[in-house]
């Protein structure tokens, strides 16, 4: 089996690139799918985000690219500008003892840049569908030689609506290439794409999993009322202390209002949305991979394409709308083979959905206690611990001694302890001086004569309540009455049904057509209460 990079087929180049990156072996898509790409194949490639796909697809067409000619060889869509600057760094990490030419083009950086390096030549290009397609209206970028056609997160692209922008690009390439398709999932659009522009005997490699999140990712909630949640938030990060951490926000304001709290405490933490430019959003991007910062605080658009293997802790500061952006948001952690963690901040309201995350995603959100004020302290001290100890044994302190040479133990006690005091107050933002009491909320009260019930309709198909109620009085003839606390979320909707009406409620609503949409129920609680 191909346990080995030396055993995929791949030059001697990108052997050296990949031995001075640290990778042992192979990710188990790359031992999959390189040999197919090696050998000319079409190939579409199904597997999670993090598990190496970038690295598979690029280190096998550096393998085979041919810097003769001054004509674009090989371009990669991706649908974020963060991600073609995260696909074409990481090419350029393996091209390190390679020649070839990797441009990255996207709206919001410099098109007269894009403009000469093109007219210079380039091998490689990697960029988003609109940019790509304004660069080949201006007649600068000329696909007729192409040799390798890749679409990355395909399925974001399709859902982003870059259908007919794809169509375009590939209708100027000429025929006779190699087609790469990479998604985490194989949708019916997927399917139709791979047919319509792939050879018939393109090689579909899958890499399942029996969870959908990663198994490195430990999954916890806390809690949470709106007033407290910014308090919580700093009690938790001061009990973590992690390396890098991303914390994820619902909107814009959400993320401006936490930068501004984090920063009036004294966090190191920097802020990603749609409205900062994209020139600031990438070096804020360099920085945080730099680790000039800890905490990146990003909306779920502006966090699209951030690949970097060493963050420690994903925080949901607010849940997202739908079970796929809670994958997507944990997948920033765990990655390259390392252990992660994923912490949600819910209110009462919101244990409903956390379960049906459980459910969709295959995994387990361990509920937590907040930390306490001596959890943090003795979190803090063996930080600081460390720090001192380090600085012992690189002689850190040498020109302080004169300072405390007269002391005697008992003064040296005092000065110490009152040192790191001092030190510990400085890094610690929470405040506990806040009481922080988390009320019910009346909807979580469990009802015995009523069963939750998961409907697969949600607002993404205009689905109103209104609506809703007329539709279940028609089609199970059953009366309104009998259906009570309805949540409608981005895909899902929950309701409470009557125990004396509830099977008749499923036979009757299963398979059946609101708005398009062919609905499927079950009950979400299967001992009849209604949350867990």
């Amino acid at each position: 089996m191909n346990n080995n990079f030396k055993d995929l087929g791949l030059s001697a180049d990108v052997l050296k690139s990949i031995e001075t990156l640290g990778f042992a072996e192979p990710s188990k898509i790359q031992k999959e799918i390189i040999p197919f790409i090696i050998n000319g194949h079409d190939v579409v490639g199904l597997a999670a985000t993090g598990t190496g796909k970038t690295l598979a697809y690029a280190s096998s067409i550096l393998s085979k690219l041919n810097v003769s000619g001054n004509t674009i060889k090989a371009i990669i869509l991706t649908p974020t500008r963060e991600l073609a600057l995260q696909v074409s760094e990481e090419m350029e990490t393996l091209n390190k003892s390679s020649n070839f030419d990797i441009l990255s083009v996207f709206g919001g950086s410099s098109i007269e840049l894009q403009l000469r390096a093109l007219k210079r030549g380039v091998d490689v290009v990697v960029g988003t569908p609109g940019r790509i397609m304004d660069l080949i209206k201006r007649k600068v970028l000329k696909l007729d030689d192409l040799e390798y056609f890749v679409l990355d997160e395909a399925d974001e692209m399709l859902n982003m609506g870059f259908l007919e922008d794809i169509e375009f690009i590939f209708n100027k390439t000429k025929k006779e290439k190699q087609v790469l398709l990479f998604s985490a999932t194989m949708s019916e659009t997927i399917l139709k794409l791979a047919t319509k522009y792939m050879k018939d005997d393109y090689q579909r490699v899958e890499v399942k999993s029996e969870s959908k999140t990663s198994t490195n990712v430990s999954q916890y909630y806390y809690l949470v009322n709106e007033k407290m949640r910014a308090e919580v938030l700093c009690r938790v990060i001061d009990a973590k202390d992690p390396h890098l951490a991303i914390i994820f926000c619902q909107r814009k304001t959400d993320v401006d209002h936490l930068l501004n709290e984090l920063s009036m405490r004294n966090y190191s933490a920097e802020a990603m949305h749609g409205d900062i430019s994209q020139s600031v959003r990438i070096k804020t991007l360099e920085r945080f991979k730099s680790g000039a910062f800890t905490y990146l605080i990003a909306t779920d658009v502006a966090a699209r394409g951030i690949h970097v293997d060493n963050i420690d802790l994903v925080i949901n500061y607010n849940m997202p709308q739908d079970v796929e952006s809670y994958i997507h948001r944990i997948g920033r952690t765990g990655r390259a083979g390392q252990m992660g963690e994923a912490i949600s901040f819910v209110t009462p309201r919101e244990v409903s959905f956390l379960k049906t995350v459980e459910k969709v995603a295959k995994c387990q959100i361990i509920k937590c206690e907040l930390p306490s004020l001596e959890d943090i302290y003795q979190t803090k001290y063996n930080k600081i611990i460390k720090r001192v100890e380090n600085a012992i044994n690189n002689e850190e302190y040498q020109e302080c001694i004169k300072y405390v040479r007269d002391f005697n133990k008992e003064e040296l006690i005092k000065f110490s302890a009152s040192l790191l005091n001092i030190v510990l107050k400085k890094e610690i933002g929470s405040d506990f001086n806040k009481e922080i009491v988390i009320k019910q909320d009346r909807r979580d009260i469990v009802d015995k004569n009523y069963t939750r019930v998961f409907l697969t309709i949600g607002k993404l198909d205009n689905l109103k309540k209104g609506t809703l109620l007329d539709f279940l009085k028609n089609t199970t003839k059953v009366d309104k009455d009998c259906f009570k606390n309805i949540e409608i979320l981005s895909k899902f909707t929950f309701m409470d049904v009557d125990n004396k009406c509830v099977k008749q409620v499923i036979k009757k609503l299963y398979n059946s057509k609101l708005n398009d949409r062919v609905i499927r129920v079950e009950e979400a609680k299967k001992n009849g209460g209604k949350r867990g």
